[in-house]
């Protein structure tokens, strides 16, 4: 009888984290999963987080989504640890030269020393601005949990297309474009 017991307690454990699973699946419904699927689905939902304030990481001072109202912004989440954000930084770099006066790449600093990442920006020589997400509240706002991740966002503040993972010449070439027409 010893012997049926045990297959049974496990069999009953195995069930029960499969429900928890399914059942964490199915509940995680958070803006941010739905933003995804509403600019898949061609939709330009408001851009979570706009008035949130992040400290400048440069020069003091406070960097919002909501003080680039009427430009396009190319919200970049970044760190100086991560590899794929070295290499797509010449990208985001010649982006904010393309884009003037219409707008702007926006860093965002996710879990970086500030001291790394004002190495990181010398070292690129970025000349966008970028803030510390401090406590990641705005990377939160987005679902952004690995790195890069990039939300191209219209004149208007809502997003247009979305990268979670290196973008490409191609992706930022046309997504801006897209905002730029919205």
């Amino acid at each position: 009888m010893k012997r049926l017991a045990v297959p049974g307690i496990a069999t009953v454990v195995i069930l029960a984290l499969v429900a928890l699973l399914v059942y964490g699946v199915a509940s995680k419904d958070s803006s941010a999963s739905s933003l995804d699927t509403a600019v898949k689905r061609g939709e330009h939902p408001v851009a979570p987080g706009a008035t949130r304030a992040l400290p400048a990481l440069q020069g003091g001072g406070k960097l919002r989504l909501a003080d680039y109202h009427g430009k396009v912004v190319v919200l970049n989440f970044w760190a100086s640890w991560c590899a794929p954000c070295t290499a797509e930084a010449p990208l985001l770099e010649r982006t904010q030269q393309q884009l003037g006066s219409q707008g702007t790449v926006l860093g965002a600093t996710y879990n970086d020393v500030p001291g790394d990442s004002l190495g990181f920006e010398h070292k690129q020589h970025l000349t966008y601005p970028s803030g510390r997400d401090v406590g990641l509240k705005l990377a939160q706002d987005y679902n952004t949990h690995a790195l890069p991740e990039t939300f191209v966002i219209d004149r208007a503040g809502k997003v247009v297309a979305i990268s979670r993972g290196q973008v490409s010449a191609g992706f930022l070439r046309d997504a801006v474009r897209k905002a730029l027409a919205s």
